[in-house]
């Protein structure tokens, strides 16, 4: 009885692990003023003046392999190409913010 007890609480605790995505506690609102305060110089309206064809519409982050919060958050923390990195002027937690704000408007559609 035990063993059986055993294996039902394993394969419980297999299932919600396989079939639950982790949390993701950032706040878009708080990412929509970093955004404008640091990144839409260059990103307004989700275009990309440095490289119009990378911008961060749902289409090419997708494409891109950046439609993800840690994709996102990546970028960001530690810039890439001309963009550059925000490590030491942003807070871990205001990068996550951005990273929110951004795939919410990418998934609206800018």
């Amino acid at each position: 009885m035990k063993k059986i007890i055993s294996v039902l609480l394993l394969g419980i605790t297999i299932f919600t692990f396989a079939f639950s995505s982790p949390a993701f506690a950032a706040d878009a609102a708080a990412g929509k003023a970093i955004f404008s305060a640091n990144c839409a110089a260059c990103h307004a309206g989700g275009k990309n003046l440095v490289n119009p064809d990378k911008t961060l519409k749902k289409e090419d982050l997708e494409k891109y392999d950046m439609y993800s919060a840690e994709a996102i958050i990546t970028q960001v923390t530690n810039g890439k190409g001309a963009m550059p990195a925000f490590k030491g002027r942003l807070k871990p937690d205001q990068i996550e913010n951005v990273a929110a704000y951004v795939l919410e408007q990418a998934e609206a559609g800018w």
